[in-house]
């Protein structure tokens, strides 16, 4: 299970997390092909209670700097 299907079992659907943030189905649907917004991680780790962080959703980005840099 990649991390993104992690998110849709925990919120309960693609259309659930789409939902969320105001957007359409097929938007969260293109993120598995490509990949999570980075501005979207921190709310989607707030959402899932930290069981899906943003270094999983995207570790191509230094989020400890980003996490470090809001201290």
């Amino acid at each position: 299970m990649t991390p993104l299907q992690k998110v849709f079992h925990i919120v309960g659907s693609r259309a659930a997390l789409a939902r969320h943030f105001g957007i359409l189905p097929w938007a969260v649907t293109k993120w598995e092909k490509v990949q999570v917004p980075a501005e979207r991680c921190p709310d989607i780790e707030k959402l899932t209670d930290g069981q899906v962080t943003c270094e999983e959703l995207r570790p191509d980005i230094n989020w400890s700097v980003l996490r470090n840099s809001q201290n």
